[in-house]
């Protein structure tokens, strides 16, 4: 089921997407305090979705935890 119906949903996509293809990484913390995406795995999901490519990496760390940051390859 596609969450791309709402409003709030598209316009996370449209910034998020806005954000990778600037050439920047993006990881949750910055969705969360940028754009107000909690959920930022969904909205890469959805992106995917639309045909983006978009990677993934596995980021440590200072403290040891891990989390993933994604980016986009831009010409």
């Amino acid at each position: 089921m596609s969450t791309l119906n709402n409003e709030s949903t598209q316009s996370q996509c449209k910034n998020i997407l806005r954000h990778l293809q600037s050439g920047k990484t993006i990881n949750q913390l910055q969705a969360l305090n940028e754009y107000g995406c909690f959920r930022l795995g969904a909205r890469i999901y959805d992106l995917k979705k639309r045909g983006h490519s978009i990677d993934s990496r596995m980021v440590k760390s200072r403290n040891g935890k891990k989390y993933a940051e994604y980016s986009m390859r831009v010409n």
